[in-house]
């Protein structure tokens, strides 16, 4: 009896580690699109790159669609719009970017009432960018003259280096880039604009989504990658050396120079989905159609238990 009581607890203790085992050996799959959003995630992706993917923005909504990732970071309406959709079962973990927008010219003197009788190029036509700046604009008093649009923001960077007279929407890390060829250009943060409209500092960019499966399946895992990701978003405040070593060696970002400059001025903070619910459905009312319609619905928020 005591042989077989001890086979027993013996047997026991080996399935409690193969199951704990188990646990920390699953390699949580992360897909992000090259770029500011990125820098979120830097330092944990730095250390196991061949679990992280970084795509093309516009390859995003394929990320999500394969459902081959645990986490994805995307912009926030591009996560909403499917998941309201039924083509996505990605829940909102967290938000990570506040918006790294910046309305730029190297006229003289450049001041965004300039805006008012010269117009503005903005990137990427009937987007959630395009309607945050102009709502933004237009609750600070500033009325284009005119509004153009082009693809992205590389090509109003282009815009903003070869025309001196270009008043542009871009983003950072371009803006950084730019002001390293150009030092007559002024950026102006899209982020005071709204804030000043709003009173929230930033609106509700770019997120984390974690997929239906792996809540399932894995809740401790999720939660432990959770606190990882929230310390990644810090260190982009307390140690931006560091993150930008990350970057530059993901090729995130294309050098030190630039990730360094840069990074302060993406907007990178990990707020949990619940406590970011009221900025989120802030930045959603911005412009509804960017998000099916409606502002996401309750269960479109993860909520650790």
């Amino acid at each position: 009896m005591k042989k077989l009581i001890s086979l027993l607890l013996t047997l026991s203790m080996l399935l409690g580690l193969a199951a704990l085992a188990g646990a920390e050996d699953y390699a949580v799959k992360v897909s992000a699109p090259s770029g500011a959003p990125a820098i979120a995630l830097a330092s944990l992706a730095v250390e196991s790159p061949d679990d992280y993917t970084f795509v093309a923005a516009d390859a995003i909504a394929a990320e999500f669609a394969s459902a081959a990732s645990d986490f994805i970071i995307a912009p926030l309406n591009a996560g909403a719009k499917l998941y309201k959709a039924g083509k996505s079962t990605y829940k909102l973990a967290a938000m990570v970017c506040w918006g790294n927008l910046y309305i730029a010219s190297q006229k003289s003197d450049f001041q965004l009432s300039d805006i008012n009788e010269a117009g503005i190029t903005l990137f990427g036509e009937n987007t959630i960018n395009a309607s945050i700046a102009l709502y933004a604009l237009a609750e600070n008093g500033i009325t284009p003259a005119s509004v153009e649009y082009l693809a992205g923001a590389a090509n109003t960077q282009a815009l903003l280096l070869s025309d001196e007279n270009a008043i542009v929407l871009t983003a950072e890390p371009a803006l950084t880039a730019a002001k390293m060829k150009n030092d007559a250009i002024t950026g102006y943060a899209l982020n005071d604009l709204y804030q000043a409209a709003t009173g929230y500092d930033g609106f509700a960019q770019a997120a984390l989504f974690v997929r239906e499966e792996t809540l399932r399946d894995h809740p401790d895992v999720v939660k432990a990658y959770l606190e990882k990701a929230a310390a990644s978003c810090a260190l982009c405040e307390s140690d931006v050396a560091a993150v930008a070593d990350a970057a530059v060696a993901l090729e995130i970002l294309p050098n030190a120079k630039v990730a360094q400059e840069a990074i302060p001025h993406c907007a990178i903070r990990f707020v949990p989905a619940l406590e970011a619910k009221e900025q989120v459905e802030r930045t959603a009312n911005v412009d509804l159609s960017q998000f099916g319609g409606a502002v996401p619905a309750d269960d479109f928020y993860y909520a650790a238990e």
